[in-house]
């Protein structure tokens, strides 16, 4: 079966082709690919190319397929698992395999399967981890999000707390703590914000701070106060820009201090901030991915000894993470939606992912077996006098708070170019 997929052959060197894949092994499975939205990881890794952990060493000789946020169907299942997957059946992955303690995962490291091509091959490991997961919602987008909710899922279960005078850590976030997500209205900040308000451990304060107004002025749109306030959060959000002393500032909301503060972008003012806020057995959860290896933030080792302040970060989540994802989303607890600003074909992939950082909003969602250039959704108003399709868009996404939604997406696919 032919696939036409963008892959990755060295440093921003990535390419879109067309090529077959074989046929697939008793162990294996053929799957299409329908949306994929794209991650800063896929920008990192094509930054660095063969020295990024997840990116084989001879990828120039044998190039990967990139994205790793995908949802699709099964369309051909090997012997090995005809008892476990059916045919048709939507599916989505949790990349992070940890196969035999390798860094290998879909979307970095197989020349035959990741997220951004219309057909893959999922090879037997995927399955052999239980990352291949059955999706039931009623949206493709939504199961391409379920993979950047579970990373924030499993930051949220990797967040610890001692007891002063023992040495048994208490896994998550302190419940009715003290949270502050810095650099939160980004869109992970945004999946931070939604799991922080819905999940049954919840803070009893959560304060988001950004230095983008209108990145903040849609994240309290979308994540109101009022809705925290339903589920016992007093959520505040802080425009830190004109700020001198945030620490100071910050401190003034919560005197006794945060017990747990995410940084949610690789800037080492953040970092001191965070540490500088932290209460007694504070955890500083560092969810961004820096480029630089050589990234470090001064931290105070006074507090770390008299105080029990720490630090956790982690890189994805895991299975049970997405599976937690998945059925928070499928119940309506969660807004997938909320994280999405553009959408695209798989012709804008390239572009997009070279400009990712410099691209303002939150994810781009792009739809595979579609021709689209990258579009936010805020632009299909002025479109709409040019293409029929995005007046229809324009009108559903007005109807739904200015957000991408489920009839949205069936329109979409019904009428775009195939390509």
């Amino acid at each position: 079966m032919k696939t036409k997929a963008v892959r990755l052959y060295g440093k921003n060197d990535l390419r879109l082709e067309q090529f077959n894949l074989p046929p697939i092994g008793d162990d294996e499975i053929l799957a299409k690919v329908i949306s994929d939205s794209i991650c800063m990881s896929s920008y990192k890794a094509t930054c660095q190319g063969a020295e990024h952990k997840r990116v084989p060493d001879n990828v120039e000789r044998n190039p990967v397929i990139i994205g790793h946020e995908f949802c699709g169907e099964l369309l051909q299942i090997g012997e090995k698992w005809k008892d476990q997957y059916e045919v048709g059946s939507k599916f989505v992955i949790q990349p992070a395999l940890n196969y035999k303690g390798s860094l290998d995962a879909p979307g970095y490291s197989y020349s035959f399967i990741g997220g951004d091509a219309t057909y893959v091959i999922i090879p037997n490991e995927v399955m052999e981890m239980n990352c291949l997961l059955p999706y039931t919602g009623d949206a493709m987008f939504k199961g391409s999000l379920t993979e950047p909710f579970s990373c924030v899922v499993g930051a949220f279960h990797a967040s610890y707390h001692v007891q002063r005078g023992t040495y048994e850590h208490k896994m998550g976030i302190k419940e009715e703590g003290n949270m502050a997500i810095l650099a939160g209205a980004g869109p992970m900040g945004l999946a931070a914000i939604d799991y922080a308000i819905h999940a049954d451990r919840r803070p009893k304060l959560l304060v988001v701070t950004d230095i983008n107004a209108s990145r903040l002025q849609r994240a309290s749109s979308i994540l109101t106060e009022a809705e925290a306030a339903k589920h016992g959060v007093t959520l505040c959000y802080v425009n830190t820009w004109n700020i001198m002393e945030q620490s100071e500032y910050l401190r003034r909301l919560a005197p006794e201090g945060f017990d747990d503060v995410f940084v949610m972008a690789p800037n080492t003012s953040l970092g001191e901030t965070a540490d500088k806020i932290l209460a007694q057995d504070g955890c500083l959860n560092f969810f961004a991915g820096p480029t630089d290896a050589n990234f470090s933030v001064p931290f105070n080792f006074f507090n770390v000894h008299y105080s029990g302040t720490h630090v956790v970060g982690t890189s994805g989540g895991n299975a049970e993470d997405m599976r937690q994802a998945l059925g928070m989303i499928s119940e309506g607890r969660l807004t997938p939606s909320a994280l999405v600003t553009h959408i695209g074909g798989l012709d804008c992939v390239i572009d997009t992912t070279k400009r990712l950082p410099q691209i303002p909003g939150g994810k781009k969602l792009i739809y595979t077996g579609i021709s689209l250039p990258l579009t936010a959704i805020d632009d299909f108003e002025k479109l709409a006098d040019k293409n029929p399709l995005f007046r229809k868009l324009h009108e559903i996404c007005s109807q739904n708070n200015g957000l991408w939604c489920t009839e949205a997406e069936q329109v979409l696919l019904a009428n775009a170019k195939k390509i």
